[in-house]
């Protein structure tokens, strides 16, 4: 793990690792099995190379341009995820420089998606976004045509579903989330007992409820304000 630096990330990241390692033994999970993606929206590079040198190799970003401003100032070596919507004329992007997609939340953005690594000539891991709450005012599939989004999925050459993202309604007591989690959880053990996919992971949980989404058997947690500290809100 790096020295301190100017963004407190090792001091805060030794934390984390504490509460991960902790609600991994609450539900008999290892450690190994949960990656922690440090999701760096607004976070400038040099907050990105002290991460990189705690040891944290797997990015977050929300923003295709952001990440487009970022990206090549980086170290090779990292994995960039993207975990914020994705808009349709920006997926030649998103397949150019991420590794993975957690947010397909539509047959149109899979088949954009399967149309561009087709033409670049590239394979593509994705999530699909699942809304299990329903919130009019989120992006994400419902869970009845998730099914459907599957099944075109598997007939993609270049694409392979990995897993399912949700982003649950927030909640000041994690507890309160957990029935959310465990919802998406429920649907890939559904899917995965009629689809052949009990593989498929589970991004879900952020810095104010990750211990429960772990608990409740996340994959990859996503993790900002943990690591780096509370950041401007944009456009204040």
């Amino acid at each position: 793990m790096g020295e301190g630096g100017p963004w407190g990330v090792a001091e805060r990241l030794d934390g984390v690792e504490g509460r991960i390692s902790e609600a991994c033994a609450r539900s008999g999970r290892r450690r190994e099995d949960v990656v922690l993606v440090a999701v760096t929206k607004t976070v400038p590079v040099d907050g990105i190379l002290e991460a990189a040198a705690c040891g944290l190799s797997v990015m977050g970003e929300n923003r295709v341009q952001e990440a487009l401003q970022k990206i090549p100032e980086c170290p090779g070596g990292l994995s960039w995820h993207l975990v914020g919507h994705l808009q349709t004329n920006k997926v030649r992007h998103a397949v150019e420089w991420f590794e993975t997609i957690h947010s397909v939340d539509s047959l149109r953005l899979l088949e954009c998606i399967e149309e561009e690594c087709e033409r670049a000539g590239r394979g593509m891991r994705v999530c699909l976004e699942i809304n299990v709450a329903g919130e009019s005012s989120k992006n994400g599939l419902t869970p009845d045509a998730a099914e459907g989004v599957l099944d075109a999925a598997a007939r993609c050459r270049r694409l392979e579903v990995v897993g399912l993202m949700t982003v649950p309604p927030f909640a000041p007591d994690p507890e309160k989330v957990r029935p959310w989690f465990r919802r998406l959880r429920e649907c890939r053990d559904a899917w995965g007992g009629r689809r052949g996919l009990s593989h498929l992971g589970l991004s879900m949980g952020m810095s104010h409820d990750f211990e429960v989404a772990i608990e409740e058997g996340a994959t990859w947690i996503r993790l900002g304000t943990a690591l780096f500290g509370e950041r401007p809100v944009r456009g204040a």
